[in-house]
């Protein structure tokens, strides 16, 4: 089968547009003749019957279709497969199931069934951290921007920012995508990135109580070494934690060390000053950076296994999208946690047998040392113990972690495929139903979005979409009547189409 697809929606495309003022789709249809040519000449030949681009309606009409069946299901989790979103409705309808949250489904209103079913959809809003690029006026994936926090495209910079975003619960398979591995002919090598890219993790969730009352959380972190928490001396939140700016405090406790303000007057100046230090940086960068750099927050956390109190720092080593984004630093055990702590001067308390905590951290094998009710116990045996203990006061819980995170499934751009999702006026979505597709693109007067200044990282997106006011503002009737809705002005990425389209050279 000598088959041959375009992948041709997407940024290069859309930005030769903006920058020409010619319609993305005359270049690329172009390109495409042009590309048969030169393949033509190297004597290369293709079943025009299976050839097609990614970009024609007739082709996204079924990437619209697609969305929609995830869009329409559910993952149990029991049957650890996905199942229709009707059969969910029909389960919480007979009593078969009921909210996970105690309230009574036949006690809730319309609205609020909707958005509790919204809550187990395959494909669900949330509010991410992205990467924010003000000067493309879109979000971008973590392949497009550069090591150094900037856009691949047009070198523009690159902020980590809370959006609301389409996302797809692909975290859902992560134990599928691993144990079917075992069964896949792949290189072991390639096999093992694979693991290391789902990257689960056996561990502990632990509650450390922080703050101050009225204004006091619980805040929980993950952890593959319960064992160790007798030497978590410190707290570490990533700066766009969503507890933050609740514990933060308004001044800085008496005898705080100046190497934890941040050169601030106040934990308040300090916490703005070090997010705005730290947003244009990648997630590699943060990970990678030599030198450790944080700042308290005035606040302190209780330590559940000691009554210690330990202070609460944001730090740009620990990220919101991994785990909890918060850590219990032990630096007697974390390399990162052990030059952070060196160079903060906070306390480093050796909690493992072997290693001098001096000269670094500690990773051998050993037995639990100033660890209270666990001195002497291998470390198998103290995670087995601490996990217990946290279980019977209610502070933590076993628990398994994945590196794996739900896909950012949409772009503020025009060339892409439009969602096949109106928007109701109390602001719920709707899938169309399957004979309104295809949704095709509108013609619109410039396809480049509302470009703002690109080193201001508190811009919000205007997608180019929301300009053809004609297209966006609908009256529908999907089953209830007449009403008035508005599409959504997103559009999928570019791997939308991509990640299928061998199924469709079968098809044709």
């Amino acid at each position: 089968m000598h088959a041959l697809g375009f992948d041709a929606f997407g940024l290069p495309a859309e930005q030769y547009a903006v920058q020409t003022g010619t319609h993305p789709r005359t270049r690329t249809e172009a390109n495409i003749v042009n590309f048969r040519r030169q393949l033509g000449r190297l004597g290369l030949g293709h079943d025009a019957r299976r050839s097609f681009s990614t970009t024609d309606v007739d082709f996204y009409k079924w990437t619209q279709w697609i969305f929609l069946q995830i869009f329409n299901s559910w993952f149990d989790p029991e049957l650890d497969r996905a199942r229709r979103i009707d059969e969910l409705i029909a389960e919480f309808d007979s009593g078969a199931r009921t909210p996970a949250d105690g309230r009574l489904w036949a006690q809730l209103s319309a609205g609020e069934r909707a958005d509790l079913v919204d809550g187990y959809r395959l494909v669900y809003r949330s509010d991410s951290l992205v990467n924010w690029c003000p000067g493309l006026g879109t979000v971008l994936a973590n392949e497009e921007v550069t090591a150094d926090g900037r856009s691949d495209r047009g070198n523009f910079p690159v902020f980590r920012k809370r959006l609301r975003q389409w996302m797809m619960r692909i975290t859902a398979y992560s134990d599928r995508l691993l144990d079917d591995l075992d069964v896949l002919d792949w290189p072991d090598k390639v096999k093992a990135m694979q693991r290391n890219w789902i990257g689960r993790s056996m561990g502990a969730a632990v509650l450390f109580s922080a703050g101050a009352p009225p204004d006091s959380a619980d805040v929980e972190v993950f952890t593959t070494r319960p064992d160790t928490l007798f030497g978590a001396t410190y707290l570490v939140l990533a700066p766009e934690h969503g507890l933050v700016d609740g514990l933060v405090a308004a001044q800085w406790p008496e005898g705080t060390d100046e190497r934890w303000t941040f050169g601030a007057a106040t934990p308040v100046e300090a916490v703005a000053a070090y997010r705005a230090s730290v947003a244009a940086k990648s997630d590699l960068e943060r990970q990678e950076g030599k030198s450790k750099t944080g700042v308290f927050i005035g606040a302190f956390a209780t330590n559940p296994v000691n009554g210690a109190r330990i202070p609460v720092f944001i730090a740009d080593y620990v990220l919101a999208g991994y785990g909890t984004g918060a850590i219990m630093a032990v630096p007697s055990g974390d390399q990162r946690d052990w030059e952070f702590a060196t160079a903060f001067g906070l306390p480093i308390v050796e909690v493992v047998s072997g290693g001098d905590v001096t000269q670094g951290a500690y990773h051998g094998d050993g037995v639990l040392v100033n660890s209270g009710y666990l001195d002497g116990l291998s470390v198998a045996s103290a995670k087995e113990a601490i996990v217990a203990r946290l279980e019977g006061d209610g502070r933590g819980y076993a628990r398994i972690e994945y590196k794996l995170r739900d896909w950012l499934f949409a772009r503020q751009r025009y060339w892409g495929e439009p969602f096949p999702i109106v928007w109701d006026d109390e602001g719920r979505p709707h899938g169309l139903p399957e004979s309104a597709l295809p949704v095709e693109l509108p013609d619109i007067p410039d396809y480049a979005p509302v470009l703002f200044d690109p080193d201001d990282a508190d811009t919000e997106p205007s997608p180019p979409l929301g300009k053809a006011t004609d297209w966006v503002n609908v009256d529908l009737d999907l089953g209830d009547g007449l009403k008035h809705y508005t599409r959504d002005t997103n559009v999928m990425p570019q791997w939308a189409a991509s990640s299928w389209y061998e199924l469709r050279y079968a098809d044709r």
